[in-house]
């Protein structure tokens, strides 16, 4: 039965890491939460260290701007490890060829055009219309704010036709951009699977991008670490995979489901959607604070 906290310092002192997710525990893609940030501060302050974990299908360097722009202080961080970091590493290691057709944004561009200097000397993988591409690159939709998978159904029939792997950047389904749900890579690559198609996924809940938080940060096996985040199909699926313990955060993207008040979850009601989820958090907290 997951345990319901007010804080993070209830049991700061019990950890030694914190892989922590952004979209709706430490931002809502617009602002800051002023309370997550100020929890991050105080768990560094008393020794621990926090590498923000994101699903988001850019290098760590545009994450990093993002967030300065938001105005998150560097001080609430250590490291910063994305879906993007992993899922470069196995585009130029041609995991879907090197012609790949990209769906996504102009904002994702980085995704191909900063190359990491341990694959400066690899062929180069380019952008290719979907008739000559040998794989597809999946940051996210063409147009987040109104499309759904639907609208891609034809496409990847195609592709699927033709035999195309698709690399998923961000397993996320979706995400909420202050007031508006979109779909995010996810939604697209599950989509492509329903159709018959292969994907391949990077980001949480999958083992690349905890390898890589581990190697940057040096952790033993012995380290102690909490994962916190709001997603039950990537951040509670994923720390259940790995055997981390996980602080569960009901006021994200499930927050309509533990009762009215988005800072104190009904607990009946959360033990019970937890149970319908197959998912058991150690902990669980309204928002991050």
């Amino acid at each position: 039965m997951t345990r319901i906290i007010e804080s993070l310092s209830q049991v700061g002192t019990n950890y030694d890491v914190l892989f922590c997710d952004l979209w709706g525990c430490l931002h809502n893609g617009q602002q800051p939460y002023p309370a997550a940030v100020a929890a991050l501060q105080e768990f560094r302050r008393n020794g621990g260290q926090v590498c923000l974990m994101t699903n988001a299908p850019r290098p760590n360097p545009y994450v990093i701007a993002q967030l300065d722009r938001m105005g998150v202080p560097r001080d609430a961080w250590d490291i910063v490890v994305s879906s993007g970091d992993a899922a470069q590493d196995a585009m130029f290691d041609g995991a879907v060829g090197r012609k790949v057709w990209h769906i996504g944004t102009d904002k994702d561009d980085g995704f191909f055009n900063d190359v990491p200097a341990e694959w400066a000397d690899a062929p180069a993988v380019t952008r290719v219309p979907l008739d000559e591409a040998e794989g597809i690159v999946c940051t996210g939709p063409f147009d987040e704010r109104s499309e759904t998978p639907e609208d891609y159904r034809a496409r990847l029939m195609l592709a699927k036709q033709r035999g195309l792997k698709m690399l998923c950047a961000n397993p996320d389904i979706v995400v909420d951009m202050g007031e508006t749900r979109i779909y995010c890579a996810g939604a697209l690559a599950e989509f492509y699977e329903d159709l018959g198609g292969t994907s391949y996924y990077f980001g949480k809940p999958h083992a690349p991008i905890y390898q890589r938080a581990r190697r940057l940060m040096n952790l033993g096996d012995q380290a102690r670490i909490l994962v916190v985040g709001d997603g039950i199909r990537t951040d509670v699926k994923g720390a259940m995979q790995e055997g981390i313990d996980c602080l569960f955060v009901t006021g994200g993207l499930a927050a309509e489901a533990f009762g009215p008040d988005v800072e104190n979850p009904d607990a009946d009601l959360l033990r019970e959607w937890l149970a319908t989820h197959g998912a058991s958090p150690e902990l669980s907290i309204g928002r991050l604070r």
